[in-house]
């Protein structure tokens, strides 16, 4: 039997936002460090760094994940999306226009991970997952309509310290609207 390796760092590539990285990291490195310590994306907030704020969140594989609880040799692989990553060119995401159009991003600091988790919620909804709130959670029921209370309880993993949360609901519910009709008119 070959003896353990000695050694505790590793060559991973991460494929954030379309774009191939290629890193050294140590075994521990979370995909938060890695994100804002090497490869300088900063949008990615260090919070609580416990998994309970949900200012690291980012999208993996289009689903949502908390960037302190994941080890960068974990995200290998796997299709990474920051907030920089959701605008196309000069044209924001729905998401993003909606936050700003209506105000939900105070302070801004746990803007990026709420955002990444609205843009979550919308797909989730979309696809039918129900909710600790929804009524009927039998497939043939269909999508629950996405209440105020759908979205706060779907958004409930982050946390806002400057009490943008009637604006934040606002914004999720015009963002998922607006894709709605995006996706009628095709």
């Amino acid at each position: 039997m070959a003896p353990p390796s000695s050694s505790t760092t590793s060559a991973v590539t991460l494929k954030i936002n379309g774009d191939k990285h290629t890193l050294s990291v140590d075994h521990r490195t979370t995909l938060l460090d890695a994100l804002r310590e090497r490869l300088d994306l900063t949008g990615t907030k260090k919070g609580c760094d416990q998994g309970q704020c949900g200012a690291c969140t980012v999208l993996l594989d289009g689903r949502r994940a908390v960037a302190c609880l994941q080890l960068a040799v974990a995200a290998e692989d796997r299709e990474i999306t920051t907030v920089e990553g959701l605008a196309e060119a000069d044209r924001l995401h729905p998401v993003q226009q909606a936050f700003l159009d209506l105000d939900g991003y105070q302070c801004g600091y746990c803007t990026p991970g709420q955002i990444c988790s609205a843009v979550a919620v919308i797909e989730e909804h979309a696809a039918g997952w129900p909710s600790a709130v929804t009524d009927d959670v039998r497939p043939e029921a269909g999508v629950p309509p996405l209440t105020a209370d759908e979205i706060r309880e779907r958004m409930s993993g982050n946390l806002c310290r400057c009490g943008a949360y009637v604006s934040i609901v606002q914004a999720v519910a015009r963002a998922a609207e607006a894709q709605v009709s995006q996706e009628a008119a095709v």
